[in-house]
């Protein structure tokens, strides 16, 4: 699995990939959590049609660097971000707590 972590984060993220179309398109729906957080990669807009839980989202541009942050309720459907290239969801409050904001730059691990 892979993990992720930013200047503020005092440990790694584990962070799933979801770089093919269907796991996409998937998303955390069906799901009622996530431990760590969930990368789209490439992704621009999401929604929380059909979700369980509020999520955090962070719309990350090429180079990894968080765009926008944003906290979604289920069944709302997201603008997309022109800018953005990937997504990260998680639940909502987390994005907070591991010091993802606008202007931070992911580092993501693959291992």
């Amino acid at each position: 699995m892979a993990t992720f972590t930013t200047p503020e984060t005092s440990a790694p993220v584990p962070l799933e990939l979801a770089e093919s179309a269907r796991a996409r398109r998937r998303g955390l729906l069906g799901r009622d959590g996530i431990e760590g957080a969930l990368l789209l990669s490439p992704a621009s807009a999401v929604h929380t049609l059909g979700m369980r839980f509020a999520i955090d989202v962070a719309y990350l541009d090429r180079t990894l660097r968080v765009v926008a942050v944003r906290t979604m309720r289920p069944g709302r459907v997201g603008l997309p971000r022109p800018w953005a290239r990937h997504v990260l969801e998680t639940e909502a409050g987390a994005l907070e707590r591991w010091g993802v904001r606008r202007g931070v730059r992911v580092v993501v691990q693959d291992r």
